[in-house]
This record gives C-alpha cells, sequence and structure tokens, in this order.
C-alpha cells in the first residue's frame, strides 16, 4: 500500500471535521445462534477527522457511550450493558484513534487503537471515502464508511454460552461499522 494523495481524492479540504452524530452511524454486527445476525448500534458518540495537506498524516479520533446500545429489543439491550458483555458501569466509554492511513488504488486502509472495557487493541477498518463538497448551507461535508472485524474476546466481552448440539449463542468475530459525516469546523 502507499500513501494517498489528496490530489487523488475530489473536493479534498484540509481542517478538523466534527463527527454529526444525527447523519452518522456506529454499529455493529454478530452471528447469533449459528443461523441469523443480530444487529446493534449506539446513539450516543462524538469525533472529530483531521485531514491534513499529507493524507497520510489525517488523523481520526471517536468515542462512544456504551450505554447508549440498542439491539431493538431493550431486554437484551440491558442484559449487553451488564457485566457479562459491555459491563458500562466500569466501562462506560469506548473509543477508536488513528495509528495510519494507507491506500492502494481505490481501497484505503485505516489503522488504529479500539478501546472496548478497558482494553486496547490495534485494529485495521477497510475504509471508503464517500466524498468531500458543499452542504447547500454554506459549509463543507465528508463522508466516510469503514468496517473491521474483531473478535470480542480480545477485548474481555468473552462470554460462553454453548447451544445444545454444538455451535455457540453468539460467534466471537464481530463487525464493526462506521458510517460517518462530518462537517468543516468554520474558524
Amino acid at each position: 500500500m502507499t500513501s494517498p494523495a489528496s490530489q487523488d481524492i475530489p473536493g479534498y479540504a484540509v481542517g478538523t471535521w466534527d463527527i454529526d452524530p444525527m447523519h452518522s452511524e456506529v454499529s455493529f454486527t454478530v452471528r447469533h445462534l449459528m443461523v441469523s445476525k443480530v444487529r446493534g448500534r449506539f446513539g450516543r458518540f462524538q469525533g472529530t477527522v483531521e485531514t491534513r495537506e499529507n493524507v497520510a498524516d489525517s488523523e481520526v479520533a471517536v468515542t462512544v457511550d456504551a450505554a447508549s446500545v440498542d439491539t431493538g429489543e431493550p431486554q437484551r439491550d440491558e442484559h449487553v450493558r451488564s457485566a457479562d458483555f459491555f459491563d458500562v458501569e466500569n466501562h462506560p466509554e469506548w473509543s477508536f484513534r488513528s495509528t495510519g492511513l494507507r491506500a492502494g488504488g481505490d481501497a484505503y486502509q485505516l489503522d488504529g487503537d479500539l478501546t472496548i472495557k478497558g482494553t486496547t487493541r490495534p485494529v485495521t477498518f477497510a475504509l471508503e471515502v464517500n466524498g468531500f463538497g458543499p452542504d447547500g448551507m454554506g459549509g463543507h461535508r465528508a463522508g466516510f464508511s469503514a468496517s473491521t472485524t474483531v473478535d470480542r474476546n480480545d477485548f474481555g466481552v468473552d462470554i460462553r454460552m454453548p447451544l445444545d448440539g454444538g455451535g455457540v449463542v453468539l460467534s466471537d468475530k464481530v463487525q464493526v461499522n462506521l458510517e460517518i459525516a462530518a462537517a468543516l469546523r468554520q474558524p
């Protein structure tokens, strides 16, 4: 992979971009009962994207309120917030801080440190730059999509729930997805 060049990204602008939670989503998907998938999202998060002249020097920082998890089922959400899973009483925030950005053709790799339940591990997100441009209200917007797959056990989410006849209630592998819209901070 090579370093991305700003001229290769239409509309690219240098600056500090605030993540717009109303138009963004932080979510996850995990296989359930070996046959289906459960999706969850977080309702409260914040962060910034710092774009630089040298695109590879750009930085991303995101903080997630773990208690804001929503899987669409309130009883399950309470269990997910408990010490069995996210332990939000002791670990109220998750975070991601980038450590590097690489490009190869149209593909980007965003490297960084993901912290869940107080455990930090390096991860690499597959990153798509959706675009940069005016927002029609005098500002500028940027959009990004990113995903990675993590092993929940690596972050201390290691509850074991075997199924009769083999398999487990929840897969160890969890896909983490970011759909980010960000607004260029005005001077």
